[in-house]
């Protein structure tokens, strides 16, 4: 997973470009029949295939397809326009930038009560990024107030002064303070002595005496060309007492450089009682509104992703744009740059789906394509001006309804406290701001994955409940300052997790078929065959093309957990829509250890269905007694591959690492 450089050759203009993903216009024109062939099958069903006799059935059925439908069309349309971006690194940009010039940035590492080891790790690969020392602050932002994060950060801290690095730029700091403080010196003895030619030339100009030596002459028309130079003073002492001054502040200021060299620190905002905390959101809120953290950017890091050294100088040349009117490079309308998430503790087989290849890749690709690039929270680089500005807006108008929440300020006035998905709905308020996003593709950063079912479904749910809560909340069609296409992006990704009701309709009507032949649709013969099969052949074509390079195996995977989490999905449509309180819950980075077959109850029970009712059928088979074969065939074949999508979530239930692992 990597984003192609740029080469410095002369024939590359600008330091960024951006070009069409390959296979593009296949994919756009399997696209377009897809969505004919869609239309086409869909019609057939509304006017030639209902089963009257049972509408019970027939109706949910059709429903979900409708469903269905209109969620591949957003998916595809989605997908239009897919942008891969190059980039030259922040210290190969032409013309340079001088290193003087680059931002500072801060880095978030959030966390809540994950082993210290854990923090450690990332912190340790963080202090380790490739860019100026003086420019670049860690900080922990630890959630759980935690003793023993505090221990650790006190401790890498002063290894960190001690270290080469720190230590070479202390000597230098200190070199150039010591060299202004002999230059004030130096000042301080050269002021005495102006002051006494002074007052020589004072009296000399007194005289009426009009044969001046030419050594008088000399120093009045070097004084007065001192003081012709910029900038303008009364007097040669003025002129030094200003110089003195400048000294001073700028000794004053290689003094703070000295102690800002401390550049890893302990950040545990206090929870007074009756104060929402707003998890997360607040945790991240906390740090930028309490006078410790000051960086132009913040990279924000999970605890447990460890970011490579060249992140930094990957990703800020984006937000770079050189003028060539003035010759000066400006800061644009850049409000954050979306990297991958990847994982390096993925066992063989990838048994709960954690790669995400589809969505860091060809989904983000064309979000980004039309100006809609996700923030997902980890592994990305937000310019702080934006998260301020539009955050302290959305909390001014929430203050002008409820006044009583001026306490909760520094928890609400940047990063969005209004989901447990605070990133994503983050991002939809900076593009409704009329800020833009970008999306890099190159792996940057890896971290850990839940690596047992109940970490795994804890987290999807949060996810899942997140994203409706903003869909309810701000919804997207409803938001003032978003384009169309942004509008698009964001709701087929909310409309995606209300699909666990059609997956349930999906599964159910082969197994009542095989236990009971009633059938939802009036026909399963030729005219069924010459619509149905078209549209699914190249559907299946159209999402190859989309999923092209990407594993099979992977593609197979999160095709699966699509059908196989549909009770997920259904719990958390139905506890946003009736109320429930919503907590965010941190994923554990630690294995659960356990066998989570009472989690996956739902698919067992289908799975088990559909076993029996293949099994009843063909005891009926054996005795004579089936009517219509081929149509239990085209159920049995339709009941098989929905038993392949369940087992994935069984398998995962039971799974446990290897003994070598």
């Amino acid at each position: 997973m990597t984003s192609a450089s740029i080469n410095n050759s002369t024939n590359v203009f600008g330091n960024s470009r951006s070009i069409l993903k390959k296979r593009t216009l296949l994919f756009r024109y399997l696209a377009e029949i897809n969505l004919i062939f869609g239309i086409w099958y869909l019609q057939w069903r509304i006017t030639h295939s209902i089963n009257f006799d049972a509408l019970w059935l027939s109706i949910p059925l059709l429903l979900a397809e409708i469903y269905s439908y209109f969620g591949g069309a957003m998916f595809v349309i989605g997908l239009w326009r897919p942008l891969v971006r190059q980039v030259k690194s922040l210290d190969q940009m032409m013309p340079p930038l001088p290193p003087a010039e680059w931002p500072t940035v801060d880095v978030f590492i959030t966390c809540y009560n994950e082993p210290p080891e854990i923090v450690q790790q990332t912190a340790l690969a963080a202090l380790a990024i490739d860019y100026p020392a003086t420019k670049l602050h860690v900080y922990v932002l630890d959630d759980g107030n935690s003793a023993e994060i505090r221990a650790m950060t006190e401790r890498l801290c002063i290894a960190d002064l001690q270290s080469p690095l720190l230590q070479k730029e202390a000597n230098r700091i200190d070199t150039e303070r010591s060299q202004l403080i002999e230059r004030l010196q130096q000042l301080e003895k050269l002021k005495f002595n102006t002051q006494a030619a002074e007052k020589w030339l004072q009296e000399v100009s007194s005289t009426q005496n009009q044969d001046k030596t030419s050594t008088e002459v000399f120093v009045q028309s070097l004084q007065q060309f001192i003081l012709w130079l910029p900038p303008e003073h009364q007097s040669i002492t003025e002129r030094l007492n200003t110089e003195q001054q400048a000294l001073k502040k700028a000794i004053y200021r290689k003094e703070l450089e000295l102690v800002e060299l401390a550049r890893f620190h302990y950040i545990a905002r206090p929870k007074p009682v009756g104060v929402p905390h707003h998890a997360k959101a607040g945790n991240l809120n906390y740090a930028i509104f309490s006078g410790e953290t000051y960086g132009e950017y913040i990279l924000t890091l999970d605890a447990d992703h460890i970011p490579k050294a060249q992140f930094l100088k990957r990703v800020l040349p984006y937000f770079y744009t050189y003028n060539l009117f003035n010759g000066k490079y400006e800061q644009n309308r850049i409000a954050f740059v979306q990297t991958p998430q990847d994982f390096y503790n993925i066992p063989a087989g990838d048994p709960f789906g954690h790669k995400a290849s589809l969505f860091y890749g060809p989904l983000q690709q064309g979000k980004d394509g039309m100006n809609a690039a996700f923030y997902t929270g980890t592994n990305a680089v937000l310019r702080r001006e934006a998260l301020i500005n539009v955050g302290l807006q959305y909390f001014a108008d929430e203050f002008s309804k409820d006044e009583t929440r001026l306490d909760e300020f520094q928890l609400v006035g940047g990063v969005s406290s209004n989901s447990i998905t605070e990133d994503m709905n983050t991002a939809m308020r900076l593009h409704g701001a009329g800020w833009k996003s970008i999306y890099h593709h190159e792996l940057l950063a890896e971290g850990l994955a839940p690596d047992d079912l109940s970490s795994t479904l804890k987290q999807r749910l949060r996810w899942a409940q997140g994203t409706i809560q903003v869909l309810l909340r701000e919804n997207p069609f409803a938001k003032p300052g978003l384009t169309f296409w942004q509008r698009l992006q964001y709701f087929k990704t909310m409309y995606s997790y209300f699909s666990g009701f059609a997956t349930l309709v999906f599964i159910s009507c082969p197994i009542i078929y095989l236990f009971t032949e009633i059938a939802p649709v009036q026909t399963f013969g030729y005219d069924f065959a010459i619509h149905f099969f078209p549209a699914f052949i190249i559907n299946r074509l159209t999402f190859l093309a989309v999923t092209w390079g990407i594993p099979a195996g992977e593609v197979w995977r999160s095709e699966q957990y699509a059908i196989a989490l549909f009770p997920l999905l259904i719990q958390a449509v139905w506890s946003v829509f009736t109320g429930q309180k919503i907590n965010f819950q941190v994923t554990p980075k630690q294995r659960q250890s356990g066998i989570y077959l009472r989690l996956v109850w739902p698919q067992l029970l289908i799975f088990f269905l559909t076993i029996l009712g293949m099994l009843w059928i063909l005891y009926r088979l054996v005795i004579g007694n089936l009517n219509h074969p081929w149509v239990h065939l085209l159920n049995s074949a339709w009941a098989i591959y929905n038993l392949l999508l369940l087992w994935v979530v069984i398998r995962a239930a039971i799974w446990q690492p290897s003994k070598e692992s």
